[in-house]
């Protein structure tokens, strides 16, 4: 037999079913788990990663469990090496190590080579003096460790690009010339989340050494489409009850609060518990191109970065075009790129993003964008949240901006009181299809991140809750919100303080 028929059939032979209904009788692999072990085991560039991405309740945690054992006592026993499993809690920890030892205490077979310690949530593979563990983000008892098998179990829970739970595990398998690292999960909420990046960088960047099986309802399907549940759930009707999910799918149909949830866990699909402020169909929808912005009014937002963030302006005109600038300082522009997990350089490449020199956003540079703006157009009034504002103010003075010009710059609030008729403003604009944004792909990144706090009377983006950059989209606001005459102060009482 192959290696991956080898440890089907020890996972077949002595793994037994730990609770339920069929409580002590052979596991049955099903046959998407028969496919991933092969693929892992019987890879000829020899598997380095897995990844097998699964809605939940598909049966996950019990092939864990059997690998781990295929590992400890079974074909895969290496001598006096180390396994490990890890999840971000406590508790789910536990169930990965409880499902082990039920099963080895249900084997008369395996309970006599392998010894449970259930206060360290260990067990040790007599024969070859081979030790599991289940570890846990919250223990932080990842370092000194040298595994040379390492199952993450819901990596999908991690927020952002980085974990050092995670971290400290994949670099502790160093010791071993042919380590494998697998991770059973389902898919995280964005594309900016650790599962996400590791997931798309096997389908755009394929390595031979890495396996990734990824089961996922198509992106805009309707919550009640069976062959969409079926594609999410490989095992469903074995391990997932049909039952349960049409209950699933009827309170998500029924509450629209509830079906980013049922998308992500039980379809599979990258979504947000916290939607976004603007979905991705209605953003799309608006994505006609502005047309040339030369001669027309205009009212824009500015959203000052500091040191070296995104800085953005964005103009609305009378139209309804929406024309996007960004800039980002030209050094460390690749790390940036690398650090955000976006193409930052390509879009320079493209035009989208123009870039200042040194490792600091140069003001010189937006304030000569700023002079060939009003002289290109009919500037009605420029919103600005007045952070970083007076860095900017000598450089306008010197690209020749008069006292009349500067009056037209608006000072605009990021509290609730500013930022909810701007919202307001914004979304009807949306909804209603009356935006142009030409699909910019810098902006159509911030509005994916952007997320807004508090309730529909009193609303503002929040920075502390978004996945990423957002820049734009606070530009945007503020365009939209000085174009509806939702500010109306002008910065003179500013520029004043400013002095």
């Amino acid at each position: 037999m192959t290696r991956g028929e080898k440890v089907i059939a020890f996972i077949e032979a002595y793994c037994l079913i730990p609770s339920g209904q069929h409580v002590g009788k052979p596991m049955r692999l099903e046959p998407f788990q028969r496919r991933f072990i092969l693929d892992v085991y019987d890879n000829p560039y020899g598997t380095r990663r897995a990844y097998l991405s699964i809605a939940r309740k598909n049966g996950k945690t019990g092939l864990i469990a059997g690998i781990v054992l295929a590992h400890l006592v079974g074909p895969e026993t290496r001598t006096n090496t180390q396994i490990v499993s890890g999840a971000q809690s406590r508790e789910q920890a536990g169930i990965v190590f409880d499902l082990a030892a039920k099963m080895v205490q249900l084997s008369e077979k395996l309970s006599k080579v392998v010894r449970i310690v259930p206060s360290t949530k260990r067990l040790i593979g007599l024969a070859r003096n081979v030790e599991y563990r289940a570890l846990s983000a919250e223990g932080k008892t990842a370092h000194g460790l040298s595994p040379v098998l390492a199952i993450l179990d819901e990596v999908g829970q991690v927020e952002g690009p980085r974990d050092a739970f995670i971290s400290a595990i994949t670099t502790s398998q160093g010791a071993y010339e042919h380590p494998l690292l697998i991770a059973i999960s389902t898919q995280a909420p964005t594309d900016h989340d650790l599962f996400s990046i590791w997931l798309d960088s096997a389908k755009n960047a394929p390595d031979p050494r890495i396996v990734s099986h990824v089961y996922a309802a198509p992106e805009e399907c309707a919550l009640d489409d069976r062959s969409a549940w079926a594609a999410a759930n490989p095992a469903l009707g074995v391990f997932k009850a049909m039952s349960d999910l049409e209950s699933a799918a009827k309170l998500a149909l029924a509450m629209p609060a509830n079906e980013p949830e049922f998308r992500n866990y039980s379809l599979n699909q990258r979504v947000e518990a916290a939607s976004p402020f603007v979905s991705k169909s209605v953003w799309e929808a608006n994505g006609a191109d502005p047309g040339d912005v030369s001669g027309r009014r205009v009212w824009g937002g500015l959203d000052l970065a500091s040191v070296n963030d995104l800085t953005a302006l964005v103009l609305v005109d009378e139209a309804g075009g929406a024309h996007s600038t960004f800039w980002l300082p030209k050094a460390g522009l690749v790390e940036k790129s690398r650090s955000d997990h976006v193409p930052y350089d390509l879009w320079e490449r493209e035009g989208y993003l123009q870039t200042t020199p040194g490792k600091a956003i140069e003001y010189e540079y937006i304030a000569e964008c700023l002079r060939g703006v009003f002289d290109r157009c009919d500037v009605q009034a420029i919103g600005f949240d007045r952070y970083n504002m007076k860095f900017l103010r000598p450089w306008l003075e010197r690209s020749g901006f008069t006292e009349s010009e500067l009056e037209r710059f608006v000072e605009f609030g990021q509290g609730t009181a500013s930022m909810t008729p701007a919202l307001r403003a914004l979304e009807t604009r949306l909804l209603n299809g009356a935006l142009r944004h030409g699909g910019n792909p810098i902006l159509r990144m911030c509005a994916a991140n952007a997320r807004v706090v508090g309730e529909s009377g009193a609303r503002k983006f929040d920075k502390a809750k978004a996945r990423g950059r957002i820049d734009g989209m606070v530009a945007l606001a503020m365009a939209v919100g000085v174009a509806e005459g939702t500010q109306t102060e002008t910065a003179a009482s500013f520029w004043e303080a400013a002095a």
